[in-house]
């Protein structure tokens, strides 16, 4: 099988001299809903931001798809969207001109991005909102744009950061939903959460990355196959198996 993502030994230290990534190797094969799991400033937004272009490496090589981000930049981004973390669209526009103009980065017509770009909304549910400015949105529907925005050129592989931070429950479920189809039609997804539950049950793969280093990878089901019950039973509070493996490699204690 093809990898949409492949990563050989990245590293990143920054000016500050903090090693951020030390040495990490990720391999995402297409068509995979893949989770990278972490506690804060394990390294996974670094991963993000040298995967888009935003971080410059210090060492290693990634490859989407088969193009190298240096050498092959254009290439390479193209087959990317990105959802971020960050409400990070003008909240004075129309939803349907952030959708839109997002499309005209990558030189698609207006002719083409609108029907595109009004169908997104309808499979997300807020097509109804589409004239209205993403700042009426609520915080549920403005993840929704994010999304809409970040497949307006149908890139390969999607990148979702946290897509789900402060949705309620219903309003993820149909995101998830959504997703999926997504990934049924060949499209891979990486996810980073911190609602492990649903990386368990929706992702076929995982990884989790501790103090810039991969500390477990492999199927889902390899993964929960680390659980230590003796370990999870002394921490007295338990939660789903991922999560209890999650605390077992990166735990301080």
């Amino acid at each position: 099988m093809s990898s949409a993502l492949s990563i050989k030994n990245l590293r990143k230290t920054y000016a500050s001299g903090t090693e951020a990534l030390k040495g990490v190797s990720l391999d995402i094969p297409a068509g995979d809903f893949f989770a990278l799991l972490g506690p804060n400033g394990a390294g996974k937004t670094t991963i993000i931001g040298v995967v888009t272009g935003l971080v410059n490496k210090s060492g290693g090589t990634v490859q989407v798809f088969g193009h190298d981000i240096e050498k092959e930049q254009e290439l390479a981004r193209a087959q990317i969207g990105v959802v971020p973390q960050e409400i990070n669209f003008n909240p004075f526009e129309k939803c349907i001109d952030v959708v839109v103009n997002q499309g005209g980065y990558y030189g698609i017509p207006r002719s083409i991005a609108i029907p595109y770009a009004e169908q997104l909304l309808k499979d997300l549910g807020i097509a109804e909102k589409k004239n209205q400015t993403g700042w009426s949105l609520s915080g549920g529907m403005k993840r929704r744009l994010l999304i809409a925005r970040a497949l307006i050129h149908k890139p390969r592989f999607l990148i979702l950061d946290e897509p789900t931070a402060g949705v309620d429950v219903e309003l993820r479920r149909e995101m998830w939903t959504y997703l999926k189809t997504l990934t049924a039609k060949g499209v891979t997804i990486l996810l980073t959460t911190h609602y492990l539950e649903e990386a368990e049950q929706l992702c076929k793969h995982v990884a989790i990355i501790h103090r810039g280093a991969i500390v477990a990878s492999g199927t889902m089901q390899e993964v929960l196959g680390l659980h230590d019950e003796d370990t999870a039973q002394k921490r007295g509070y338990r939660g789903g198996k991922l999560e209890e493996v999650f605390l077992q490699l990166t735990s301080e204690k």
